[in-house]
């Protein structure tokens, strides 16, 4: 049987002001109320109630602020790290001795459940490096009105959801490149730039799937990475906009009354 894998939530700021946060009354978004919690409580509730997650670290600047809040002292296997300022260096730094895998995630992933991290570690196999992503007629389908960041392949629009399996100290070079392309993650063609000529032409022209093009910017690194496509439309809706936080709220109240499953 396999052993749980240990879990990192990332819960630090972004440099400059956050608009959730304006008249809200917390300081860091983690902290937001969202469903009648912080958004933290809901994440690590998920990973709790997950067989599959073992011990969970949750990483942010301030990482004393996050501990002494309301509800979280209830939950078992949970510490708290200081992170350094960006995500990459940050992952580097609490990254398994070895090869041992780590399950990723964010604070703001605020709609996980234990059926998306089983669907998703299921997927991820034993690559060195696995992406949750959803397609954006997943997505449409159920929430037309929900804006995300697409990126553009053969067969495809796919928006990222906020889930990575990374397998030990081998994907430090990922990290590294990672690193150096981070202010651009909301820009999706940057980040494919970033990759390599090749890379890009192949995808303004459409000439790959995104499981092929993830496939060859992982060789550039000689990892194995791939993509887990998603069934769950709710796996990369995360509170990054007002709009956002609205559409969270309804489908938590959706939730409640076992609603979930037709359009909003």
């Amino acid at each position: 049987m396999t052993a749980p894998i240990p879990a990192i939530v990332l819960a630090g700021s972004r440099p400059g002001p956050d608009p959730l946060l304006t008249g809200s009354g917390v300081s860091t978004k983690a902290l937001l109320p969202v469903g009648g919690q912080a958004m933290l409580f809901h994440v690590v509730k998920a990973l709790r109630a997950s067989p599959l997650v073992g011990p969970v670290t949750i990483l942010a600047q301030n990482s004393a602020e996050l501990a002494a809040a309301p509800g979280l002292a209830g939950f078992s296997e949970l510490r708290f790290a200081d992170s350094g300022q960006g995500i990459s260096s940050s992952l580097a730094a609490a990254l398994p001795p070895g090869d041992d895998p780590l399950f990723v995630t964010t604070a703001d992933n605020v709609l996980l459940t234990p059926t998306m991290i089983a669907e998703f570690l299921h997927g991820a196999g034993e690559s060195d490096v696995a992406v949750a992503m959803v397609e954006r007629d997943v997505l449409l389908a159920r929430y037309p009105q929900s804006k995300r960041t697409w990126l553009k392949f053969r067969g495809g629009w796919w928006s990222g959801a906020n889930m990575f399996r990374l397998r030990g100290r081998r994907v430090l070079p990922l990290l590294d490149f990672w690193g150096s392309i981070e202010r651009d993650r909301k820009k999706g063609i940057k980040i494919v730039a970033a990759f390599g000529p090749w890379l890009l032409i192949g995808a303004l022209l459409r000439l790959f799937t995104i499981q092929q093009g993830v496939a060859r910017a992982g060789q550039r690194f000689g990892l194995d990475v791939r993509v887990v496509p998603m069934s769950e439309a709710e796996a990369c809706i995360d509170a990054d906009k007002p709009a956002d936080i609205e559409l969270i709220e309804a489908i938590f109240a959706a939730r409640r009354e076992g609603a979930i499953g037709q359009p909003l």
